[in-house]
């Protein structure tokens, strides 16, 4: 069988080709029981809308790209899904884009958005620069994801990284610790959020009046569990004496639990230890991360509905948003009334 035409199913349902076409664009004033005769049709022969048929008629092709560094990255993975529900949830398919932060992957993500498969694009940049994005056409709608410094002229959203691990390492603090370490600076790395999730770490020990020498910051080959895993040894072997850390992430804090766990050194007891980013992986492991969790429902939603409105034509000013984040508190950095921690 060949592909199904608007007009298969139209005379299938017994009804006009405009009728369908309503029913595909959803538009809200066909009648209920004439929605689902023809929805039924659709089901029943396959019908796929022609996305350039679509876009011909209506000026869109209700797809959306989203583009993000890593899309096997626990935090990317999670926050995807939640971006593709609410997308179908609004009538839109979502095309997955990966960059690996790479600059050119970066450009033509930006630069091939106006060849007329999507409406628009979400997209988490990283090397990109701030006067790349400032110069983006407006032609087709850009959501920026992230921490990188953002034109006014581009719509953002973001949790306060900074306030966030300030938070994390106060909690740390209040457990007891005096000594933690972050962990870690990656090398070569390219990304905003390590600085400022660092940032945050160095407030809060400056509050509290804690001085530390540099080597509290450590060092990773790359961003990989098992690099996390030989930071945290390395710091060992070398003497480093430290009583919590901070992990840039939830591979890093695994990896660290794991390094921890083969040294006999009990978590929390010994050594407290907090995520970020609230992933399965945290939840998961034994003991269980405390986690920094970002709002990913929020993130998706806020992303994806200032998206729809510059497709539906809103043309103001760059608009930036803070989504919420909490501590999820659980094993590896109790909660200060279960910390049986001297101070």
């Amino acid at each position: 069988m060949g592909r199904v035409r608007l007009a298969d199913v139209a005379a299938y349902a017994g009804v006009s080709m405009k009728t369908v076409s309503n029913v595909v664009h959803d538009y809200p004033h066909v009648k209920p029981e004439m929605r689902q005769r023809v929805q039924e049709a659709i089901d029943a022969l396959g019908y796929r809308p022609n996305v350039t048929a679509r876009r011909l008629a209506t000026g869109r092709t209700g797809m959306v790209a989203l583009a993000v560094p890593e899309i096997d990255h626990p935090y990317f993975s999670e926050l995807s899904r939640r971006i593709a529900e609410h997308a179908a949830s609004r009538g839109y398919r979502v095309l997955m884009e990966q960059t690996l932060s790479e600059p050119g992957a970066e450009r033509a993500v930006l630069r091939d958005r106006e060849e007329g498969l999507v409406d628009g694009v979400i997209f988490h940049p990283v090397s990109t620069t701030q006067s790349e994005l400032a110069r983006l056409s407006r032609d087709v709608p850009v959501v920026l994801l992230g921490e990188a410094a953002i034109p006014l002229t581009v719509d953002h959203v973001m949790i306060d990284n900074v306030a966030a691990a300030r938070e994390a390492t106060e909690h740390l603090l209040s457990l007891g610790a005096r000594r933690p370490v972050f962990l870690a600076a990656v090398e070569g790395d390219v990304t905003v959020s390590t600085d400022r999730r660092l940032e945050g770490f160095q407030d809060a020990l400056q509050a509290a009046g804690v001085r530390l020498p540099s080597s509290h910051v450590l060092t990773a080959s790359d961003f990989s569990p098992q690099a996390s895993s030989e930071a945290v040894n390395r710091a060992l072997d070398a003497g480093l004496d430290f009583d919590a850390i901070l992990c840039r992430d939830d591979q890093f804090a695994v990896g660290a639990l794991s390094a921890l766990h083969a040294r006999g050194i009990s978590v929390p007891d010994e050594i407290a230890l907090v995520g970020w980013d609230d992933t399965a992986l945290s939840r998961f492991a034994y003991p269980a991360i405390t986690s920094v969790s970002p709002d990913k429902a929020a993130l998706a939603t806020s992303a994806l509905d200032l998206l729809l409105e510059r497709i539906g034509g809103f043309h103001g000013p760059g608009r930036h948003v803070i989504t919420p984040h909490t501590l999820a508190i659980r094993e590896s950095a109790p909660a200060v009334t279960e910390a049986a921690r001297p101070l």
